[in-house]
């Protein structure tokens, strides 16, 4: 193989699908921007879910129940 074809070849830096060819540029920065919507996304979602979380917590609170009257003991009579 001459030295030309060689050079032709390793500068050559595309994927060859027969039809078409995509440069590794490319397929480098699709790669890259899915990783960081990935990134992005998860950050979104663990904030949504923190917040999901807080305010299902608000709902057991006991200071948003409402006040229920119990009898007292002496009001109480048991019957034998």
């Amino acid at each position: 193989m001459s030295p030309e074809v060689v050079n032709s070849k390793s500068s050559s830096s595309e994927l060859n699908l027969g039809l078409f060819s995509i440069p590794q540029s490319v397929i480098l920065q699709a790669g890259t921007f899915s990783v960081l919507t990935l990134v992005l996304a998860e950050k979104a979602t663990r904030e949504a879910l923190i917040a999901v979380g807080q305010a299902s917590e608000e709902i057991f609170r006991g200071e948003r129940l409402p006040m229920l009257d119990f009898p007292t003991s002496n009001s109480v009579s048991i019957q034998d």
